[in-house]
């Protein structure tokens, strides 16, 4: 071990117990850890700028844009309220409505912009039926995650791997969105399992909803004509981006200018929905885990990994796909990924074929994010949407139902994973 080896995985050590213990902000903690490393030249100015994966910066920020604008014409909260009449006012069916509305929007635009939209409909339609809203709650924080798994662009996670790999869009929805069917199908299930009987409602509140006009939810039909226009055409540019040899940053991008030009909205007022706090935390992440790849510490760990799993296909994958799951549970999966990128690259550098273990990783990152209250950004923001509106969802009581919930979501995925790349190869 070098001196600056030693430097590189103290500041990485750092700034990980910063995240964790919360005491300052993620974002600050990594720009601090960034700024240390280059301050004491374990990486120059030059070689940090060069680990920044400026293609995932893009897709984040454009999708953001995107979102900040196409929310305003009302469109998410007129789908919520068209689920809600089409369930019939039934409280189990309406949640299944919305896991279902939650997870594909979480692929299509991102997990955590997707609950900070579902959030407020689900309790305003769970307080007319005068019913519990934690168990809807839970339920969306489950398939947020699990929805943003099945697509290139709907956990940063994957946006993350993709851009290191050159994996398109329909890379993801053939090789994650797949197995997703089968975890959300089960997760669907055993959620009507455990609330299936116990969610009554007054048929007064029934009916409540049944008034309900999703009409009214519309507050600029132009933008939300144009809205719906642009989400097909970005599913249509991120299906199609690779083939092209087009970043799918520029897809992102694209689109999040055509928006601002067609809906008039100010480039100063749409800026205001881009989490600044969270692209400060990316790049300052990169150049931290950048210090720990040029330096050769991953090299280190990589050629560890190697050795440990002989070259035999299924450990690897057993390896990867529950490590990933149980740390992420726990920790971050966004600094976790990007710390296990480089590694599984210089896994592929040292001859070993490493195609099926990205798809153990995203999976088990992604899925891992479920285990507990802190695994993922989007627990975090629907608990505290919960708590804001008097319903706090504890550690613990989440703890109760996310980590078994989350072993068999892994456990499902561990299966698909054997067969589709070690059985059916």
């Amino acid at each position: 071990m070098t001196t600056q080896m030693l430097i590189a995985i103290a500041v990485f050590v750092g700034v990980m117990a910063l995240v964790v213990s919360e005491k300052i902000h993620r974002g600050v903690a990594a720009l601090i850890g960034a700024v240390v490393l280059i301050s004491l030249q374990v990486l120059t100015f030059d070689e940090a700028m060069g680990e920044i994966d400026f293609n995932t910066m893009g897709v984040l920020i454009g999708m953001m844009l995107f979102v900040g604008i196409a929310k305003r014409s009302g469109l998410f909260e007129y789908v919520a309220v068209k689920a809600a009449k089409l369930s019939k006012g039934d409280p189990v069916k309406i949640m299944i409505s919305f896991i279902i509305i939650t997870a594909v929007l979480s692929g299509l635009l991102d997990n955590v912009t997707t609950v900070l939209l579902i959030g407020p409909m689900t309790y305003m339609v769970c307080e007319m039926l005068d019913v519990n809203p934690i168990p809807f709650f839970m339920s969306e924080i489950f398939a947020s995650n699990i929805g943003g798994t099945a697509t290139l662009i709907g956990d940063p996670p994957n946006i993350m791997i993709g851009s290191a790999t050159g994996f398109d869009f329909n890379d993801f929805i053939v090789n994650d969105g797949f197995c997703i069917l089968f975890v959300l199908i089960a997760v669907v299930l055993v959620y009507r399992a455990i609330y299936g009987r116990k969610m009554k409602v007054a048929e007064e509140n029934r009916l409540a909803i049944m008034e309900l006009d999703a009409n009214d939810a519309i507050k600029d039909r132009s933008l939300f004509i144009k809205s719906v226009v642009m989400i097909v055409l970005i599913v249509i540019g991120f299906m199609i981006h690779g083939q092209f040899n087009i970043p799918s940053s520029i897809v992102a991008l694209g689109a999040a200018a055509i928006m601002l030009v067609i809906s008039g909205v100010e480039l100063d007022e749409a800026v205001k929905e881009v989490e600044w706090p969270t692209i400060g935390f990316f790049l300052g992440l990169f150049i931290v885990v950048g210090g720990l790849s040029v330096t050769g510490v991953l090299d280190i760990v990589a050629a560890w990994l190697t050795n440990a799993t002989g070259g035999n296909e299924v450990v690897a994958i057993l390896l990867i796909i529950w490590a990933s799951a149980l740390i992420s549970s726990i920790l971050d999966n966004i600094p976790y990924v990007a710390t296990m990128i480089p590694v599984l690259m210089a896994m592929q550098a040292n001859g070993m074929d490493v195609t099926p273990l990205w798809w153990a990783l995203s999976l088990g990152a992604c899925l891992g994010g479920n285990g507990t209250l802190i695994g993922a950004s989007a627990n975090v923001v629907l608990s505290e949407i919960s708590k804001r509106h008097g319903y706090p969802i504890s550690f613990i009581s989440y703890l109760k139902t996310g980590f078994p919930m989350m072993i068999m979501t892994v456990a499902i995925a561990t299966v698909y994973c054997i067969v589709r790349y070690v059985l059916l190869v």
